[in-house]
């Protein structure tokens, strides 16, 4: 349809709470832990103990725990906020600004500060979690009780595309049981097509779909960009762009 956009979607994944065991002898039920100052379970605080994800989506996030938090903000969605809700999550990553002892982008650097640097929480992806713990990592995951923002990833064709013909035959190779299968195993996460966790043609088991998240789908908000004419708040939502810039001024400290 014109202006709509579509995808193939191969693998998706939550963001979830990756934490360390020996500080949590239970699991965390909050996102609190890496929002707000307090007191961990080790008698400890979190400041400079917490991550938070470098990228401009991640103040979606902080709407996610507002959602729950201060339900009078009336958000409906953490990608549509209008000017009161997203300067409150600003507000929230703000505070946050003062925990976070690194921004992470790079997967493996997390994975050796929570092993080297004494980080103990934060957002994450399966993959580290799933990694640290074949390591014999005191490390393990959870959903909090506000739910999780996650991610799917999709191919696309261009409208302009050379070889369209081609680019049909990837996506529809992208389908295949066997190459999701194979692909969320090595990534941590679940295959699009749920039937590739359980048909065995590829190495994925229905087990370790749980364990990468597949039995959470319905608490999942799944990234989509922020547009200013949204579906909600009555199509004056604050757009992507002012995300990212607002969000490097966060994490200058501003």
């Amino acid at each position: 349809m014109q202006g709509e956009h579509f995808g193939t979607p191969y693998m998706w994944g939550p963001n979830v709470l990756m934490y360390n065991t020996e500080v949590f002898k239970e699991p965390p039920t909050s996102w609190n832990v890496v929002f707000e100052e307090m007191t961990l379970p080790d008698g400890k605080s979190n400041k400079g103990r917490v991550q938070a994800y470098d990228g401009p989506i991640h103040v979606a996030d902080a709407a996610n725990y507002l959602m729950t938090h201060k339900p009078e903000l009336g958000i409906e969605s953490p990608y549509e906020l209008n000017a009161d809700q997203y300067s409150a999550a600003l507000d929230i990553l703000r505070t946050q600004r003062t925990l976070v002892s690194r921004y992470w982008h790079d997967a493996f650097i997390q994975m050796d500060d929570f092993t080297n640097e004494g980080v103990v929480a934060s957002g994450s992806w399966p993959f580290q979690v799933n990694i640290l713990q074949s390591k014999g990592a005191p490390i393990a995951s959870v959903i909090p009780e506000e739910g999780a923002t996650g991610w799917s990833d999709t191919t696309m064709m261009h409208v302009d595309a050379a070889n369209p013909n081609c680019a049909y035959l990837w996506m529809e190779h992208t389908l295949s049981s066997n190459l999701m299968s194979d692909l969320s195993v090595w990534f941590g996460a679940n295959p699009g097509v749920p039937a590739a966790c359980t048909d065995g043609r590829g190495m994925q088991t229905a087990d370790g779909c749980t364990k990468n998240g597949m039995d959470d789908f319905e608490k999942i908000n799944f990234w989509t960009t922020p547009v200013s004419k949204c579906a909600t708040q009555n199509n004056e939502c604050i757009p992507y762009y002012r995300w990212v810039s607002d969000y490097i001024g966060v994490i200058g400290g501003r």
